[in-house]
């Protein structure tokens, strides 16, 4: 029984320590070459609209959900509205 405890124990400890410590090895991004973006440019990455995506994944989702909740009470045996 303790075999298994002080298993479980140092197999957790080792996992914690691996990922400390390779995390700390990080180290900052250098400078792309070219100097980045000059003037007027957009910033790299800025450019994508967000609104539309975020719009069609709350209409399935929703979608999703309407539907995971009619199963539901219909295996239930319960009488739905519309």
């Amino acid at each position: 029984m303790k075999i298994k405890y002080l298993r479980k124990i140092s197999l957790s400890l080792v996992f914690v320590l691996a990922t400390s410590l390779s995390i700390a090895q990080l180290t900052a991004p250098s400078d792309p070459p070219g100097g980045g973006p000059q003037g007027g440019d957009p910033p790299v990455g800025g450019g994508a609209p967000v609104g539309s995506g975020l719009i069609i994944l709350l209409v399935t989702g929703a979608a999703y959900g309407g539907k995971k909740l009619y199963t539901l009470l219909k295996e239930n045996g319960e009488e739905t509205t519309a």
